[in-house]
């Protein structure tokens, strides 16, 4: 019931951002984005003009003690730094608190997270991925109800109110979305230019590609896809062929046949040189992709990727390359493939023992202007009103993630099940890395690696 809810609500989120745009506001002045981190705890010594809050803003923020909260969040260079000066900005708003903040990348992220929350010591704040919620959460015990807590955070300035109910668990507001998001293709314009051809508009361009990059230089690909890519862009290829959700209500949607066939299309990729093998790309030795030379500098020219994440790709790029934001493939069947989801959320630890801190902690986080500023679409286009009418109207949406952003909520038809980011199948010895990686290695025939697939996801979402 989520699934169609979620669909339903991004036509009406999309709606909401485009009206924004016309609204003005009015900002406190921004902080110096070149404030030394060193310099933090500078504002803290003229507490007592900083404790007087303005009156329009008691309701809100209300009293607070002082306190040491720590927060989480994974990500990419941009964000970490981002993401510093918004709690340097917050700590010089709220006199007495201090933040200290844990972060890296997202490799081996979920993991560490995992068992903190299973110890019960997870920092008071976390970024964390929306089916986390059902993942950790389920009985509502690890992460606090957000509801209690609204003399702290305005819940009035989401731009659909429904982007909030499919972030509660066992009755509970477990978190706070940030923002919609969905996978599109990007492409490094140069290397197409470099190959003598235009970036792909549809899948017999993205075919005719791989040909035309192999007789270019052998080590050249269009497209690079790890094995999660492959199955995000798998189901997407088969939501536009047959028309229909991967799951509905716990139970998988598509059969052997037709898995084999969204499989096939996989291996195809491979063979007709589109997308390097899984053993070419684990030879490469990067982490991430990001962080691997080939896409660096040119030699893998296209990613299918969050809208959230073109900051981080473009900003990895060799120096004059030129990142460009794709099209989704009519092609590729009569339906609207690809799907919308939460990008990620703000989540308190059950454990606080500061919960009214932390509260105001998420609330600045998503709902001040100055923060907004600091922050623009580190983590996607922010949907809270003010986030967004604020960078909107000052221009700092980052181009590229603003155009992606439109496309896959004017696209996509599909949502994602809670069950999909499971980490028994989306983890790095999960379901999706063991099929797709059997598959390109040759350890699976298509046959066995579809029953696979199937006796994995159907054992996550029974369990």
């Amino acid at each position: 019931m989520k699934n169609k809810m979620v669909t339903r609500m991004t036509a009406m989120g999309l709606a909401a951002i485009m009206a924004i745009g016309a609204v003005g506001c009015g900002n406190k002045a921004e902080a110096p984005a070149d404030a030394p981190a060193a310099e933090a705890e500078e504002p803290k010594a003229e507490e007592p003009k900083a404790e007087e809050p303005a009156a329009d803003d008691v309701a809100v923020t209300g009293d607070y003690e002082p306190c040491t909260l720590t927060i989480s969040w994974w990500g990419g260079d941009s964000r970490h730094e981002a993401t510093q000066k918004a709690l340097e900005a917050f700590e010089a708003a709220y006199p007495g608190i201090t933040v200290e903040p844990t972060f890296g990348a997202w490799d081996g992220w979920e993991e560490k997270m995992a068992t903190a929350f299973a110890a019960g010591t997870a920092q008071d704040v976390n970024q964390i991925n929306w089916n986390w919620i059902t993942q950790y959460d389920g009985d509502g015990s690890a992460f606090l109800d957000l509801n209690q807590y609204t003399d702290q955070i305005d819940m009035t300035q989401f731009v659909n109110p429904a982007y909030l109910e499919v972030c509660q668990s066992a009755g509970t507001q477990a978190a706070l979305p940030v923002s919609m998001t969905g996978r599109i293709f990007y492409w490094d314009k140069t290397s197409f230019d470099e190959v003598g051809i235009d970036v792909p508009k549809s899948y017999a361009d993205l075919l005719a590609a791989g040909e035309a990059f192999k007789n270019y230089d052998e080590n050249y690909y269009p497209l690079s896809l790890g094995e999660f890519d492959r199955m995000i862009l798998m189901v997407y290829y088969l939501e536009s062929v047959y028309g229909k959700d991967w799951v509905v209500d716990g139970e998988l949607q598509y059969d052997q046949a037709q898995i084999e066939e969204g499989l096939q299309f996989i291996k195809d990729l491979e063979d007709k040189h589109v997308i390097p093998t899984i053993a070419k790309i684990a030879g490469d030795g990067a982490a991430s992709l990001d962080q691997n030379q080939n896409w660096i500098d040119g030699h893998y020219a296209g990613i299918f990727e969050w809208d959230s994440s073109a900051k981080k790709f473009n900003d990895a790029l060799a120096e004059g390359r030129e990142l460009v934001v794709g099209d989704y493939f009519a092609d590729f069947g009569d339906y609207q493939g690809g799907y919308t989801k939460v990008s990620m959320c703000w989540a308190i630890s059950a454990k606080t023992e500061h919960p009214k801190e932390a509260a105001l902690l998420v609330n600045y986080l998503m709902n001040d202007a100055e923060a907004a500023k600091i922050l623009s679409s580190e983590r996607g286009i922010p949907i809270s009103k003010v986030a967004l009418e604020t960078t909107t109207n000052e221009g700092l949406l980052n181009p590229t993630t603003a155009e992606a952003n439109g496309k896959v909520l004017s696209w996509c038809q599909y949502s994602l099940d809670p069950y999909f980011e499971d980490s028994q199948l989306k983890s790095s010895d999960g379901v999706y890395y063991d099929v797709m990686a059997g598959l390109s290695y040759g350890d699976y025939d298509i046959s066995t690696a579809a029953s696979t697939l199937i006796d994995g996801i159907n054992g996550v979402i029974q369990q």
